[in-house]
């Protein structure tokens, strides 16, 4: 089973990416940049990385488990997952192609950019806050 600090570490490096490309985005003649684009796909890898691996080890025993409300959170944060892949591919399909951005309105570019970074910004303090307490207490109660 994967670690809490592997989760939580990969929620910081997340946040950390995405509070580097937003003072990045905001300047026009640095998106294009080779720099700006390689950062921007590892946030994109990451965020889709951690949600994979959410799905993979947290909410099989979630789902299985007796406790409604436990099934309850483990469905909305696959419904969550798959709704934030689903809105990062419509993002993706507009902003880029073949792993280089295409920026032709940049306000609009930023605007989009920075809500896709609040949505996965809210889902990470959602996990911390909800999720991850959820497993703890799932995990705490296993027969070991």
């Amino acid at each position: 089973m994967v670690s809490f600090t592997e989760l939580n570490q990969q929620n910081d490096t997340i946040t950390e990416l995405s509070n580097v490309l937003c003072h990045l985005i905001d300047e026009r003649s640095v998106c294009d940049l080779k720099v700006t684009c390689d950062l921007f796909f590892s946030y994109v890898d990451q965020v889709k990385e951690h949600l994979d691996l959410e799905e993979r080890e947290l909410y099989q025993s979630m789902l299985l488990h007796s406790d409604q409300n436990i099934r309850n959170t483990a469905n909305k944060f696959l419904s969550g997952s798959g709704e934030i892949k689903r809105v990062f591919g419509q993002y993706l399909k507009r902003w880029s192609k073949n792993k280089e951005l295409r920026i032709n309105d940049h306000d609009q570019f930023v605007k989009d950019t920075r809500e896709m970074f609040q949505l996965v910004f809210n889902r990470i303090e959602d996990e911390v806050e909800h999720l991850y307490p959820t497993v703890r207490a799932v995990q705490a109660a296993m027969p070991k």
